[in-house]
């Protein structure tokens, strides 16, 4: 995010899909901007995790009712190849921007971004907001039901479902245009939102299989986001060229500048959706292998991303240089559930853990 002559904007992660890399320097900025700045962040960045948490417990409990299982799951081969794919992506981006003006891409992006995002707080407004709507607002509501049959050239017919309402359709619209208000003016406050309904919605939709496979994606990304951040200038060139919802900004002098601030702060989304992934796992743990009792693993998880992203945010300003979160944040999102499950004897089920397990059940009996 630009600022002002020659102000340089400091970042607190970094991550090609969410990613908004960090990048150093510090402006002068008063002890209440910098504190209202970082516990801003702090804030943000849990929001989505401990609601999409949650939410991807009700999302996994209903396809398990239906019969169905979520199709975006992370496995084994993604999770290692991942780190590959960010960085090639990561690179390519790099690429563009030195032969092809930055202009252009920022409109492509945007473009993008524009439906992606409407989309996605859509959604998040939906399941934040219909179930609390009250009585005489449900009587009121118009319900339709979608049916479409498309027929493959074998004449094999496939019919989708969909189930949607009036209220859907007016929040759908509104969305859509403030994704667009978001499109004209990139102001920091609709870039919030639309980066915090990506997280809510991937967090609550994406899951890893399993323990095992959440090692595996976050020490990749961890060794991806060192290299990144520390070994080149890639991350920090990409992420000063794009002006799209890719983190979460706050600017340091909103008190001295109120919204017309540009001294930004940021907080890429791939350091709140990477281990909020892991930390929705261990809270669907808990609620299946520790029915009726303490969330322990998904409060452990969560304080360890508090601590993890605290710890980025203090060497940051101690040091006055950008940090990859994913430095701090996987040793502590992997490290204090881990430790809590040895000490209490849980490791084996903790890593034999699966949100489908009757599948995976059958398969090895026919093995």
């Amino acid at each position: 995010m630009a600022t002002d002559g020659p102000q340089e904007v400091p970042v607190v992660s970094a991550e090609l899909d969410a990613n908004a890399s960090n990048l150093t320097g510090r402006d002068a900025a008063t002890t209440e901007g910098l504190v209202l700045t970082y516990s801003s962040l702090l804030l943000m960045a849990l929001l989505p995790i401990l609601f999409g948490s949650l939410r991807s417990v009700v999302y996994h409990c209903n396809l398990k009712k239906k019969g169905e299982e979520a199709s975006d799951r992370i496995d084994t081969k993604e999770a290692a190849m991942f780190p590959l794919y960010a960085s090639v992506a990561l690179f390519g981006l790099y690429l563009f921007l030195k032969y092809v003006p930055k202009e252009y891409l920022n409109l492509l992006l945007s473009v993008l971004f524009l439906g992606l995002g409407a989309s996605a707080l859509a959604r998040a407004c939906c399941n934040i907001v219909d179930p609390y709507l009250p009585s005489f607002v449900l009587s009121r509501i118009t319900k339709y039901h979608l049916k479409l049959t498309t027929v493959s050239p074998n004449e094999k017919k496939e019919e989708n479902e969909l189930d949607f309402s009036s209220f859907d359709i007016v929040v759908a619209i509104a969305c859509a245009l403030l994704a667009t208000c978001y499109f004209l003016s990139t102001n920091w406050v609709l870039n919030n939102i639309l980066g915090l309904a990506f997280c809510l919605n991937t967090i609550e939709l994406v899951s890893l299989e399993s323990v095992g496979v959440g090692c595996i994606l976050l020490g990749g990304l961890f060794f991806y986001d060192i290299f990144w951040v520390f070994g080149t200038d890639v991350m920090v060139t990409v992420a000063k060229s794009f002006e799209v919802p890719i983190k979460l900004v706050f600017p340091m002098d909103l008190l001295e500048n109120g919204f017309a601030a540009k001294n930004f702060c940021m907080l890429g989304l791939g350091g709140i959706v990477v281990p909020g992934l892991f930390i929705a796992l261990l809270c669907r743990f808990d609620f299946s292998h520790r029915p009726g009792q303490s969330r322990l693993y998904f409060y452990t998880g969560f304080l360890a991303y508090v601590l993890g992203l605290a710890l980025t945010i203090a060497v940051m300003h101690c040091f006055r240089a950008a940090q990859p979160a994913l430095l701090y944040l996987v040793p502590s999102c992997l490290g204090m559930p881990l430790l809590l499950a040895a000490i209490k004897g849980d490791l084996k089920p903790l890593f034999g853990y699966n949100d489908y397990p009757a599948k995976e059940e059958q398969e090895s009996k026919k093995d």
